[in-house]
């Protein structure tokens, strides 16, 4: 029988009890030695515009290969209590030839798949001097989102969005001008549950009283007031979440990830090794324990819309709501961006691009200068225009 969990319980942090069940057996990626063109043999990547794969030399086109038999592969979604304590055989590498390197600058770990190479890093834009090693194994995948829109076309949009920047500085469009954004799949986990809430609050029910004042003029007048008569409530909500969306990357702030919204999960494929050809892939930086308590924290909001429109009334208070979590599950999944790092004076900017539908998202730093002379120019028309009002009210 699958667990349930309440609010009143501590987070999911530890593994339950082991039972005697075997786990379901794990399909390890098959061996592929990257994915050779059949035309002249050099490396295929993926293909934004068609969604296949296309050499860059030859011009040949081909599908995206499946690893299953007859290619009926579907994203499936996890039990989350299997998967608390990741045991080493539910463990399985992006590819049988992935590599990864860790940036000594921020700290993520970025996967890839050869000939690519790694340059500089996608998130801080420093130098990546570590040496590339084979992937560690991870909890893989269950689905992808392709890149759909392509590197010029969001290099494009990032130059588009940096023009409407008045007081960005001179050094940020040059940045833009130089076309380094990268194609990174992002990490995240998204969880399907089953809520049972259980609440105490009171409802309030709006009546109004004529009240009685004298007025300015020293008559007696009348007016309503608005009063509220409290009653207790108590009740029980149910929802199903599904697909509570959670990045598991911290390298970019989280609000900025969310505003990356809508991504389109209709579309998603089941994950195959060649959807990383040509892109590289983030390593997955917050847990699933930890994300699952994150993901708490959106349904907890939509939790207490509901117990409110249940409590009624004109106006509620909600003392305490207690949460019963079943039918766990889980996905991860990898989302394609763009990004573009730069350091200005010291400091870290980014510029995010959802490779899906362009929409762009990023912090930029202001000129000084740009800022001051604005100002100035500012207070010169305003002087201009009191000088010549002035002038023309004193003929």
């Amino acid at each position: 029988m699958p667990q349930s969990f309440t609010d009143n319980e501590p987070p999911i942090l530890t593994p339950p009890p082991p039972t005697t069940a075997s786990p379901p057996p794990v399909v390890p990626n098959p061996p592929r030695n990257r994915f050779p063109c059949a035309s002249c043999g050099a490396d295929m990547t993926f293909d934004t515009p068609t969604g296949g794969m296309k050499c860059p030399y030859c011009g040949y086109m081909e599908a995206v290969p499946t690893s299953v038999v007859g290619g009926l592969a579907q994203i499936e979604e996890r039990p989350l209590e299997d998967y608390l304590q990741i045991a080493p055989e539910r463990l399985a590498k992006l590819s049988a030839t992935a590599l990864e390197v860790t940036c000594t600058g921020c700290g993520s770990t970025i996967e890839f798949e050869p000939p690519k190479v790694a340059g500089d890093c996608p998130f801080c834009g420093a130098k990546i001097v570590a040496q590339p090693r084979e992937a560690d194994p991870l909890l893989a995948p269950e689905g992808v989102l392709p890149f759909f829109i392509t590197q010029k076309t969001a290099s494009a949009s990032i130059q588009k969005w940096i023009s409407t920047r008045w007081f960005a500085p001179n050094a940020l469009k040059r940045q833009a001008e130089q076309d380094k954004s990268q194609g990174v799949y992002l990490p995240f986990w998204t969880y399907d549950a089953q809520t049972d809430s259980r609440y105490r609050g009171e409802r309030g029910e709006h009546y109004y009283e004529t009240e009685y004042y004298t007025g300015s003029d020293g008559k007696r007048e009348s007016r309503q007031v608005q009063k509220t008569r409290w009653y207790s409530a108590s009740g029980m909500v149910h929802h199903f979440f599904d697909d509570v969306l959670i990045a598991a990357s911290s390298s970019i702030p989280r609000q900025r990830l969310d505003a990356l919204e809508p991504w389109g999960l209709g579309d998603l494929k089941p994950y195959e090794p060649a959807y990383l050809s040509g892109f590289q892939a983030q390593r997955y930086q917050i847990s699933l324990s930890v994300g699952f308590n994150m993901a708490k924290e959106v349904m907890a909001a939509r939790i207490h819309s509901l117990v409110r429109q249940d409590i009624g009334g004109d106006e509620q208070r909600v003392h305490s709501v207690d949460t019963n979590y079943s039918a766990l599950t889980f996905k991860h999944l990898l989302l394609p961006v763009y990004i573009s790092a730069y350091r200005y004076q010291g400091k870290i900017f980014q510029v995010i691009v959802n490779a899906r539908t362009g929409e762009v998202q990023g912090e930029r730093p202001y000129s000084v200068w740009k800022i001051t002379f604005a100002v100035l120019l500012g207070l010169l028309i305003i002087a201009a225009i009191y000088y010549f009002t002035k002038d023309s009210g004193s003929q």
